[in-house]
């Protein structure tokens, strides 16, 4: 099982220095708001792939007034040594990460580390639009398939470069094919990724318990999702990506920016007890959804026989739900193994872990 078995903060947002000796059970952080709970969690959320839990620039993570950068240290399974940080604002703002005292990369973090979260921000995901959804997704993805955000970078760099070439007016058709060529290429991988983890996602979705979290039924409207989920061979996505960008480019001229392609897909969602679309369910219903979604993506990831298994971070979930829910929750955390952290304001939210969890009261920091 992946564990954190020690954890230690410097300059990270409102911690000057904290120092958390942990063992292997479920964490759960308590205290006032403002204590520093979810900065905690963020910091986790640095030793995976890409910005971590709030998405933050590397400078804003830098505690207010600290002479230089901030740095993460952690212990795995109480024998690997991570170290990730800024060390100072003038290195280009580049993260830097250390592996057992050798410099690494985030590849080698991956290796070591998958991590999924639920944060209150996250609440909303099913009310709001197509991006917030697809950005919920694709952090699922990226916790399954680590590569998925640098292939996701490259095809927006395109997709930019793109979008400036149709803003100019009048489009070169040798250029415009270069740049469609790049991004029907990065796309095709997306939407492989995509369409991967949603057949894993699901499976896992199916297999968790009866309970107080509903299950849901997904699906990704997309074209090249679709086609990929049919089989299609990575070729084949390529195609079709670019003859819809090729045949779209006067529309897109008209638009000024691209109408078609990966950054377009939705993630439908429908709560499987109702038969309704997850965005018409009720608050409760949601809440509770979203937590098995969260639940059946570590499941999966705790499955897979090529990674370690998940940490899990949820910020204040255990304060909207009732004692029998959070029981239900907290069986289940421990069913999953992964290490598990939690915050809340009281201790008493966490009572249904008994020992099988380990409590850390956080304190304001003093001004």
């Amino acid at each position: 099982m992946t564990a954190l078995t020690r954890l230690r903060l410097t300059d990270f947002r409102s911690h000057a220095s904290l120092d958390l000796k942990l063992d292997p059970r479920p964490v759960c952080l308590w205290g006032a708001n403002g204590a520093g709970k979810t900065n905690i969690l963020e910091a986790i959320s640095q030793l995976g792939p890409g910005r971590g839990l709030r998405a933050a620039a590397l400078p804003d993570m830098t505690r207010h007034d600290a002479a230089g950068g901030w740095t993460i240290s952690a212990t795995l399974d109480e024998d690997r040594k991570i170290g990730v940080g800024l060390e100072s604002a003038g290195t280009g703002n580049k993260r830097t990460i250390r592996l057992d005292g050798a410099p690494a990369s985030a590849t080698d973090l991956a290796d070591l580390i998958r991590i999924v979260w639920l944060t209150p921000a996250m609440d909303s995901v099913f009310r709001g639009g197509a991006s917030e959804r697809r950005r919920f997704f694709d952090r699922q993805v990226m916790a399954h398939i680590p590569s998925h955000g640098g292939v996701s970078g490259r095809y927006e760099k395109a997709m930019r470069e793109r979008n400036a070439l149709l803003e100019r007016g009048r489009v070169d058709p040798a250029w415009a094919d270069a740049i469609e060529g790049r991004m029907a290429e990065a796309g095709a991988m997306i939407a492989t990724n995509r369409a991967r983890v949603l057949t894993s996602l699901q499976a896992a979705i199916n297999a968790r318990p009866e309970g107080f979290f509903p299950k849901g039924d997904l699906t990704l409207e997309g074209e090249a999702e679709h086609a990929a989920s049919e089989g299609a061979s990575l070729f084949d996505i390529m195609d079709l990506i670019a003859e819809q960008l090729a045949s779209g480019r006067y529309r897109d001229q008209a638009a000024g920016r691209t109408l078609s392609g990966p950054h377009r897909t939705d993630l439908a969602v429908i709560h499987r007890p109702t038969g309704a679309a997850a965005g018409e369910a009720s608050t409760g219903q949601q809440k509770a959804l979203l937590i098995g979604l969260i639940l059946a993506s570590a499941r999966a990831l705790a499955e897979q026989d090529d990674g370690p298994s998940p940490l899990i971070l949820l910020d204040e979930a255990a304060a909207h739900l009732d004692r029998n829910r959070r029981a239900a929750l907290f069986d289940e955390l421990i069913e999953l193994g992964g290490q598990a952290w939690l915050t809340g304001t009281e201790d008493f939210l966490f009572e249904a872990f008994g020992d099988r969890a380990q409590k850390v009261e956080v304190h304001a920091p003093e001004d």
